[in-house]
């Protein structure tokens, strides 16, 4: 367990496992023991680095806004600091949305990219659930202490009395619109897209994002040959809230990983 000093912010992060680096990125309000469920499948064949983003788990908030783009900065200076140019990355809500950012914004870093239970829009939420983001606040903070969530972070976090503030800047991300739908057209990392099918995200937009990656227009051959370099797994009997911890998950994960030859048709 170390920190790394990023971009003004003391990022803490955990390496452990050999192999191919990947890097998961947690939820909102979540923190590296998210995946602590997936370590042993996953740190057998990868190191494995797991990081609190800001504001979360050891990480402790600065004066800035919580961005997905100035998130995904700090990842990329994280792969920088530890010389890791060519790592997989796999992110979970809104470290799904992070992900994607640092494979946008810093596409040389990033090998191979899995995003879990994220939208590559806002709108891409069902509407009960970008309803209840929006009241997303100090008071709903407060109303959340005593939660799984909570607990982990007054164990962990070097301020605790830093939990509403999380929720408020949280809720003012959430209420924030983005559309990225054109950016990830332009990806050029082979992309995982992994939901469960009882999402907080509708299948529409599921296969509205695969289809953006090359996904879903056009028969693949006989042989397969024409397949896009994507891929999407929709795993059964699951949600949004334990996707994370399920062992279908690296089931998805790790061949698309060890895939000998993900290339474009």
């Amino acid at each position: 367990m170390s920190y790394a000093e990023v971009n003004g912010l003391r990022l803490w992060y955990e390496s452990r496992g050999a192999g191919r680096p990947l890097v998961l990125l947690h939820g909102a309000y979540g923190a590296a023991e998210t995946f602590a469920p997936l370590l042993p499948a996953l740190t057998g064949r990868h190191r494995v680095i797991r990081v609190d983003l800001q504001g979360h788990g050891r990480t402790a908030d600065v004066d800035r806004p919580l961005r997905h783009e100035s998130m995904a900065d700090d990842v990329a200076a994280l792969l920088r600091h530890l010389d890791l140019p060519d790592a997989d990355l796999l992110g979970h809500s809104l470290g799904g949305g992070v992900a994607l950012r640092v494979a946008i914004q810093h596409p040389a870093l990033v090998r191979r990219l899995v995003v879990v239970s994220a939208p590559c829009r806002r709108g891409g939420w069902y509407p009960e659930v970008l309803a209840a983001m929006a009241a997303h606040d100090e008071r709903e903070g407060e109303r959340m202490r005593g939660t799984p969530s909570y607990e982990l972070y007054a164990r962990i976090a070097p301020r605790p009395e830093d939990w509403p503030r999380l929720w408020a800047r949280s809720g003012e991300l959430m209420r924030r619109d983005y559309d990225w739908s054109a950016e990830v057209a332009a990806l050029t990392a082979p992309t995982l897209l992994v939901f469960a099918d009882a999402d907080s995200i509708p299948s529409a937009h599921m296969a509205e994002f695969f289809g953006l990656l090359g996904g879903g227009h056009r028969d693949p051959g006989g042989d397969g040959s024409a397949r896009p370099a994507s891929r999407l797994a929709v795993l059964p009997g699951l949600t949004h809230a334990d996707i994370v911890g399920s062992p279908a998950l690296p089931a998805a994960v790790l061949p698309f990983l060890h895939h000998p030859a993900v290339t474009p048709a």
